[in-house]
């Protein structure tokens, strides 16, 4: 049995992840850590093998630093910080051996939409996405459209796309991406409709942390293909 604790257990994401936890029959909800519930990170992390983070922009380097201290694997869907400030803490000599893996996005649908994008990226070179999420959401753009354009730049030796964020009630989490070319549009979507779209995608990154080839790994992409 995998032994998991969520940071940000009491938020809507963090909800999910622990209700998918305690249905998977490979793994244990060991705690619960959110201000709400009065519970430290620091107060779950001795009994926890993995932790699933799902808290702010603000306070995700700071849990996945101290996940490292602890030699606790960190799995990480808050979005809104510079994943390469941790390159350094999981390549630092003498510190307990943990990984961290990062995905913009958890839903599999999502990242086949990226990975068509990257591909139409290739062809047509005239791009702009457009992400749209619920009022709440903290950070724009969010950490899938960034991850979106990143890998389209890349592929195609262009510029990154330019990115319109929309937040509005009522919605969960979408994107598109949109072609333009001579006499012709592309468009790919993703919808999101319920967050339980985005378990299996977290419960195959917990599962798969510890066996990272390397310590750091962004991109559910890099589990899928």
């Amino acid at each position: 049995m995998i032994r998991v604790a969520v940071a940000g257990a009491a938020g809507r994401m963090g909800l999910a992840v622990c209700a998918a936890v305690e249905t998977a029959p490979d793994m244990e909800l060991t705690g619960r850590a959110d201000p709400v519930l009065q519970t430290t990170l620091e107060q779950v992390l001795g009994d926890a093998e993995v932790v699933v983070d799902f808290t702010r922009p603000d306070t995700a380097l700071k849990n996945a630093l101290a996940c490292l201290s602890a030699g606790v694997h960190v799995v990480i869907g808050t979005t809104g910080f510079d994943p390469k400030l941790l390159e350094e803490a999981v390549s630092s000599p003498g510190e307990p051996q943990a990984n961290v893996f990062i995905a913009p996005n958890f839903a599999i649908g999502a990242v086949l939409m990226m990975r068509f994008a990257v591909e139409a990226a290739q062809h047509m070179r005239h791009a702009e996405i457009i992400e749209l999420h619920h009022d709440g959401k903290l950070d724009a753009p969010s950490g899938t459209a960034a991850r979106t354009a990143e890998l389209m730049a890349g592929a195609s030796g262009q510029p990154p796309p330019p990115i319109h964020s929309v937040r509005l009630p009522g919605l969960v989490a979408n994107q598109e991406v949109i072609f333009g070319d001579t006499g012709q549009t592309l468009t790919i979507r993703h919808d999101t409709t319920g967050r339980e779209a985005f378990m299996p995608g977290v419960l195959l990154a917990v599962r798969r942390v510890g066996s990272l080839e390397q310590p750091l790994v962004v991109g559910l992409e890099r589990l899928l293909f």
